[in-house]
């Protein structure tokens, strides 16, 4: 009898002992694919967008904000304080510390409750990364078999190394190497023994001894992980008391604190989905952006800004009008400066890349090169006079009667004279000369999108970003070279790689750099004595144009020095008018611009302050008048003749309108342009011009004084883009 029941308990013991087994085989098993998530560690790591001289603009995370650390990266008394503190035992147990579990059992019986883990670092990891922290025998059941799992398929460093990167350093601070960079703004190799100390101390409780709210809190518990690491002989006497005196600096600014968020959020927005999340990836992400050069613009902005309420009687936070301003490398492409608008706290919306508005005339000088590159010269008298054109559309007849913002006209003025004053006649008159279609083929080189197909082209009715009208504006502030601007330089990937270098699509010789200083010379006097007076800055070369929009919904400055390209915009964000009179490009974009080249001379007294005159480019003489000229755009030889027989001090005929427009029967608009500064009080009239077949290919016969010239064509470069 007495043998039967112990063959009977053995039998018992093992059924029980198999079913143990072969329960603990199919846990370990289960618990396989959560293993994976710490043996494949693949954690969120935040990106760091820097400017063109490495230094940090913001970080960009998800959820967590964490910086990797590789273990090589750990100072060795991080390693022996975090051991010293949470795991003596860890190089020696294989995950699961027996004796540190019977001494919680014991603990936990004699309270009554759980009251103490037991846990290794192996098992603090799994329970951070993978399973709650509830203290249920299952869950501690579970934790065990997975420390098992971990242990044997990772080694002790590589444990150590996640558990580092995947804990909570409280303020939004995950890993150690977020924290240093966070608490003490230094980097790992940097940290003092307290510093570090500080750290091992805070995931036990990261808002108790969170050391920007509770200082001596951390200090005390950095003190007692310091005592420890000397009891036990991992630290001497003389470095413990050395570090025990020390009171760390702790910043309480947050690293997270993005310095120029219209640029990080641009940045954002072009990368996110290309490269994954780019917010998790831990890619270091290299703009062209000049911090200096930004604070410049930020300042531009809000000093031509305030100028503007203030002349408009309006208050900050209580205004539809805003404005935008970027900067560019004119041989780089580089954006050096971007400021999406007067700010960025009332409105995230960049107005540099995300809107398009009308340039006005700040669109007319690609009108005037394209007049150049067939002949033309700055001295090349062109017609002042109000016309009428007519079309077809639809099968009606349409007339289109412009004028010039003054009301008046000049009869002949040069093609100098014409920009430099931005006459509206003078350049729709060219525009009839020259020919819509041929302007629009020459554009189409230029990637011009929208671009009109009847003579509005003449005064910019065309919708373009800031950033657009900055890339096609290069062609005369790069010596006839067109280069896309380009925001980031290159991406480097967490594991150090170059995963992506930009290069900017470029169109080369659109033009020459003589006939490009041919309209540099015209815009120069733009800004000396013409329109953009406003824009003048003493001891430096500068060019550009005004553009203001019909009804003074949209005013812009667009220019450039020797070596940097600005553009600037204001308007209003719901596209009412800025105000019903005075509101021009020349009042109000144009100081911004002023500014920002006087600070730049401040900051930077080498920029290059006169542009180069290339070979090709000769000076003579017309009707008593210096003029520049070159073999390709030579000084007139005709002289213009009066042939409609109108002169400067012809009345405004009486059957005009208030608007200074004859009537025209059976038509359906009569449309009334006005543009930039006026100066005067006269208008002129002349014949309809029929224009309805310049999209069919009519040509009219050769003008003596505006002959028809070949187009110049240059092949668009398709290498744009990125590199992988």
């Amino acid at each position: 009898m007495f043998h039967s029941l112990i063959k009977g308990s053995i039998i018992l013991a093992i059924i029980f002992s198999a079913a143990l087994l072969a329960a603990f085989i199919y846990a370990y098993e289960e618990v396989k694919l959560d293993a994976d998530k710490l043996i494949n560690y693949k954690p969120e790591i935040s990106s760091v967008i820097m400017d063109k001289d490495g230094n940090r603009l913001a970080y960009v995370f998800k959820k967590q904000h964490r910086l990797y650390a590789t273990y090589d990266e750990l100072p060795s008394f991080v390693v022996e304080g975090l051991v010293a503190m949470e795991d003596t035992k860890f190089f020696e147990h294989s995950g699961v510390n027996p004796d540190a579990i019977f001494r919680a059992i014991i603990k936990d019986i004699q309270a009554g409750a759980f009251v103490e883990g037991g846990s290794t670092l192996t098992q603090q990891l799994i329970k951070n990364k993978l399973l709650s922290s509830e203290k249920k025998l299952a869950r501690k059941m579970k934790e065990a078999i997975l420390a098992l799992k971990i242990e044997n398929e990772l080694s002790k460093e590589e444990i150590i190394e996640r558990y580092l990167n995947e804990i909570s350093y409280g303020n939004n601070y995950f890993g150690i190497k977020t924290a240093a960079n966070g608490y003490f703004h230094k980097e790992l190799n940097e940290l003092t023994m307290k510093e570090a100390a500080i750290l091992v101390g805070l995931p036990n409780a990261p808002s108790f001894y969170n050391p920007i709210k509770h200082y001596q809190r951390a200090l005390d518990r950095a003190n007692n992980v310091l005592y420890r690491m000397k009891s036990i002989g991992w630290i001497t006497k003389e470095d413990y008391l050395k570090a025990v005196k020390e009171s760390p600096t702790v910043y309480q600014t947050s690293l997270t604190q993005n310095i120029a968020p219209y640029i990080v959020d641009e940045v954002v927005r072009r990368f996110n989905g290309k490269l994954g999340d780019i917010r998790t990836g831990g890619y270091k992400i290299y703009t062209t952006v000049d911090m200096k050069q930004q604070e410049i613009a930020k300042k531009a902005v809000t000093f031509a800004y305030e100028k503007a309420l203030n002349k408009y009687k309006e208050k900050v936070g209580k205004t539809t009008l805003n404005a935008a301003l970027v900067a560019v490398e004119s041989k780089t492409g580089n954006i050096l400066a971007m400021v999406g608008g007067e700010s960025y706290e009332r409105s995230a919306f960049n107005r540099v890349t995300q809107t398009e508005r009308q340039p006005g005339s700040a669109f007319k000088p690609f009108i005037y090169q394209t007049a150049l590159d067939m002949g033309y010269n700055p001295a090349t008298p062109l017609t002042d006079l109000a016309r009428t054109f007519q079309y077809y559309y639809k099968g009606k007849r349409k007339i289109w009667a412009p004028r010039n913002y003054e009301r008046d006209f000049k009869g002949f003025v040069s093609f100098r004279e014409a920009l430099v004053h931005s006459r509206n006649l003078a350049t729709i008159n060219l525009v009839a000369d020259l020919g819509v279609s041929t302007i629009r083929k020459r554009l189409a080189f230029l990637d011009v999108p929208h671009i009109p197909r009847d003579m509005s082209i003449a005064l910019g009715n065309l919708g373009l970003s800031p950033l657009k009208m900055a890339q096609i504006f290069s062609v005369f502030a790069n010596s006839g070279h067109m280069i896309e601007p380009r925001l980031v330089s290159k991406i480097v990937s967490k594991e150090g790689a170059v995963i992506y270098e930009t290069r900017p699509k470029e169109i080369a010789d659109f033009t020459t750099p003589e006939q490009a200083y041919l309209m540099t010379s015209v815009l120069q006097d733009v800004v000396k004595r013409g329109t953009g007076r406003n824009a003048r800055v003493e001891g430096i070369e500068l060019a550009g144009k005004t553009g203001t929009t019909n009804n003074s919904i949209d005013a812009w400055f667009c220019g450039y020095s020797p070596e940097i390209e600005v553009i600037v915009w204001f308007g209003r964000d719901d596209n009412r008018r800025i105000a019903s009179r005075g509101a021009t490009g020349g009042g109000l974009a144009a100081p911004a611009f002023s500014y920002y080249f006087r600070e730049l001379l401040k900051v930077y007294p080498d920029t290059k302050r006169t542009f180069d005159i290339p070979e090709g480019v000769y000076r003579g003489s017309y009707e008593g008048e210096s003029e520049i000229y070159t073999k390709h755009s030579p000084l007139p030889t005709v002289k213009p003749k009066d042939e409609y027989g109108f002169n400067e001090s012809m009345d405004i005929p009486a059957d005009a309108n208030e608007t200074g427009i004859i009537p025209v029967e059976d038509t359906d608009i009569v449309e009334v342009i006005n543009y930039d500064e006026p100066s005067g009080d006269d208008i002129g009239y002349a014949e309809t011009i029929d224009i309805d077949g310049e999209e069919s290919g009519e040509t009219e016969e050769d003008d003596p004084l505006h002959p028809k010239r070949k187009v110049p064509k240059t092949p668009v470069s398709e290498d744009s883009g990125t590199l992988f």
